[in-house]
């Protein structure tokens, strides 16, 4: 028998709801799109396990006709969003999303399938995915055995970080212990695409001011995944607060900050390319907003127009 509404403890809207027994029931990011040739966009993919201690696995996207081809290209590290509590890499509105970006892009993506809360609490996801990131340098040395997609196709020199919400705020943690281990010897960090990021903080700004509502239930997304005495301002979740890793140390040297102008999470990631912009960070940093959608909505319908704009223009970052 299934549990009723009246046996759920928690709602954790429009993720998750866990019920009195301990029961949790996800309620979004379950399906599962296998991986292989994508007819539509001539991009195929394929799952391995990159991290055999922890289970840890990737999906890796090139477009077929380069399988063979000698030249090299641009590596993505991409993290997917679900607030560390749902999805994962064969999710299909990641996998359609992805399909989409390496068809524009011609690069290679590695999707990494970090654990999630809240049977792998944080900071795993993070842990999770820096592992992922020394892998990549580990393939770097090319010899036989490794992954041959990475050893015949990818430019270690021209590694980016990419993420959309949850996975843009990885991102930036990776970046920034990247530049504080001697863990990555071989690959070149050139940058970190920062969709939509899900920075956030105790007091609101912009659209959280008017809508308490959203900022009411992003404070339950974080509190449920990561139940810090700092709630909302945890370093892991404002970058901005007195104490966090100043920019300065974000090993790369260019940033684009995608945002969407219903997006509840928008002002977040103004703040964050503004404070990028007056750091001492050496970088550079560009923003593009979105007009007229919320959050993710390329991820949802990777083929309407703006969506397709918003591909264009993380292409051409990365193949600058």
């Amino acid at each position: 028998m299934n549990p009723s509404n009246a046996d759920v403890s928690l709602e954790v809207p429009p993720y998750l709801r866990v019920y009195k027994d301990g029961t949790l029931e996800r309620l979004a990011g379950t399906q599962v799109a296998p991986s292989g040739l994508d007819p539509q966009t001539g991009v195929v993919s394929k799952d391995i396990l990159i991290i055999p201690q922890t289970g840890v696995s990737a999906r890796l996207y090139c477009l077929n006709k380069e399988i063979n081809d000698p030249q090299k290209l641009p590596i993505v590290l991409y993290f997917h969003g679900g607030a560390f509590c749902i999805s994962s890499t064969s999710d299909p509105f990641y996998h359609n999303s992805l399909n989409a970006l390496v068809a524009e892009a011609n690069i290679i993506v590695i999707s990494v399938n970090y654990r999630i809360a809240p049977e792998f609490p944080l900071p795993t996801a993070y842990e999770d995915c820096w592992d992922a990131l020394k892998w990549v340098d580990s393939q770097a040395v090319g010899n036989d055995g490794l992954e041959p997609w990475l050893k015949d196709k990818a430019d270690f020199e021209r590694v980016y970080l990419v993420g959309d919400s949850a996975g843009a705020n990885i991102a930036h943690h990776m970046a920034l212990r990247a530049k504080s281990t001697s863990d990555l010897n071989l690959i070149k960090l050139n940058g970190i695409g920062s969709i939509n990021p899900y920075f956030w903080s105790e007091k609101p700004i912009g659209l959280e001011v008017t809508d308490p509502v959203r900022k009411a239930m992003v404070d339950k997304w974080w509190n449920y995944v990561c139940p810090s005495d700092k709630g909302c301002d945890d370093l892991l979740i404002n970058p901005f607060v007195d104490g966090a890793p100043g920019f300065a140390n974000l090993a790369c040297h260019k940033i684009l900050v995608l945002i969407a102008e219903k997006d509840i999470l928008r002002d977040r990631g103004k703040l964050y390319h503004e404070k990028l912009v007056n750091s001492e960070w050496k970088g550079t940093a560009e923003i593009f907003e979105t007009e007229g959608e919320d959050h993710v909505f390329h991820i949802f319908d990777p083929n309407c127009q703006k969506a397709k704009i918003l591909i264009k223009r993380l292409a051409s970052f990365i193949n600058q």
